[in-house]
């Protein structure tokens, strides 16, 4: 199994002397990132539409092996809900595959809390994200934790997002090749750091399945946890 390992974005000002040294101008805080990690989540790209110019840039910038997952901007996502979406879609696809080319990872549509599940949202989903690219969902609302829905979205090479958070189930979940894991803090989300022996049973429970790939990330940055349990989870594999 191939494990990617990194943080739900790097651009933190409160890692400044937690984890950026003191003196290290901010323009080279993704050199000293990628010192340490192989991947990172870009969730910039959630707020405002990517560009390949800027994800050329990112290219390279990044050493050879590192990659890059995309989260999906939320016009797409939260706005739109994937209701005439295709061309939206269509372009973002174009967009990362060009900027990124083959340290492209894996593409995140993260959905709204409140998007709970029906068989008509599950079939625009199987419609929408339909390209030959590692297509993650996010699906925030406890409905969707269901087999059938994780064998409906790996027909189409869909991966389930599995996640530790406060209100949600944290089974891992294996549909396809891929397994994708966000951590994003329990039980103060976005902040409370996890435990060496949360995270080794984690990383058991993953080496069991026969996913071929892993994209972990960690989203609890108040404090920095995210950049000490990444670490701790790359010590423990």
């Amino acid at each position: 199994m191939i494990w990617h390992i990194g943080c739900s974005g790097f651009y933190y000002r409160h890692w400044k002397s937690v984890f950026y040294p003191d003196g290290l101008p901010q323009r080279k805080w993704f050199e000293f990132y990628c010192q340490h990690f192989n991947t990172v989540e870009l969730n910039g790209t959630f707020y405002k539409s990517p560009t390949v110019t800027g994800l050329k840039k990112w290219y390279d910038d990044s050493p050879r092996g590192f990659n890059f997952s995309v989260k999906a901007p939320r016009l797409i996502t939260h706005y739109r809900q994937f209701n005439n979406s295709a061309d939206l879609i269509s372009e973002f696809y174009d967009t990362v595959a060009n900027g990124l080319q083959d340290k492209l990872g894996a593409i995140l549509f993260q959905m709204p809390p409140r998007y709970t599940y029906s068989e008509e949202r599950l079939q625009k989903i199987l419609t929408n994200l339909q390209a030959p690219l590692s297509n993650v969902i996010e699906l925030r609302h406890p409905s969707w934790w269901q087999k059938s829905v994780y064998d409906r979205l790996a027909e189409q090479g869909i991966t389930f997002c599995g996640m530790s958070h406060p209100t949600l189930p944290d089974a891992v979940v294996q549909n396809t090749d891929i397994i994708y894991y966000r951590f994003h803090g329990v039980q103060q989300l976005y902040a409370s750091a996890y435990s060496l022996e949360e995270l080794r049973l984690f990383a058991q429970q993953v080496k069991q399945t026969s996913a071929k790939q892993a994209y972990v990330y960690f989203n609890n940055d108040i404090g920095a946890s995210a950049i000490r349990n990444a670490k701790d989870l790359l010590a423990i594999i």
